[in-house]
């Protein structure tokens, strides 16, 4: 019986030291094996700059000139969403092109647009498409004070207050950047931009 037991022991201590040696080895391994992952760490570091290089062409097509202007004006260093419209939605909604809108007599005229646009369109938080829920509603209030009520399709597109995405989770630092196909405003400002019922007198 005492043989047993000490056989029993001795198989116990066996086990254990050979488990022990074992999880010694796979350390060791991986610890000779850093360099080649340091390495590759550095290969990315180096291809980097490339990859932002072309992100950033990305964003700049997808953004446009006035989606970009709205972008620069909120602080780089603070977390931020906007809901930019997308190129045609400023053509289509606001009656904004590049060429016009940008010569020197209707600069200030663009600039106090799209202002208010973004005051209804950007949440001083990161709303990324990836943390909201499928087919349930969250509301937050805007810059202005504005409430959008954002939800997200089983698609991924988000809508905000009856606004359809085309694009989502851009990102320029700290601000998150989502494309619209339309624009996000109040009643008087979409008023404002109603066609004129004496217009085709």
């Amino acid at each position: 019986m005492k043989t047993l037991r000490s056989f029993l022991k001795n198989s116990v201590g066996f086990v254990c030291i050979v488990i022990s040696v074992s999880c010694l080895s796979v350390t060791i391994v991986s610890m000779l094996r850093l360099p080649d992952v340091s390495v590759g760490n550095s290969a990315i570091r180096a291809l980097r700059p490339h990859r932002s290089n072309r992100f950033e062409k990305v964003y700049a097509d997808s953004i446009g000139k006035f989606g970009e202007m709205m972008v620069d004006m909120l602080p780089k260093d603070l977390k931020f969403t906007i809901f930019v419209p997308s190129e045609k939605a400023f053509e289509r909604d606001l009656r904004l092109r590049v060429n016009e809108s940008l010569s020197a007599e209707k600069v200030n005229d663009t600039y106090a647009i799209l202002t208010r646009v973004l005051g209804f369109s950007a949440v001083p938080r990161m709303i990324s498409s990836v943390m909201l829920p499928f087919d349930k509603e969250i509301n937050y209030d805007s810059l202005s004070g504005f409430r959008l009520y954002i939800s997200k399709g089983l698609d991924g597109m988000l809508v905000v207050n009856r606004v359809r995405s085309v694009r989502v989770g851009l990102m320029k630092g700290e601000i998150v950047v989502h494309i619209m196909n339309g624009v996000i405003m109040d009643a008087e400002l979409e008023q404002s931009f109603q066609p004129d019922e004496n217009e085709d007198d």
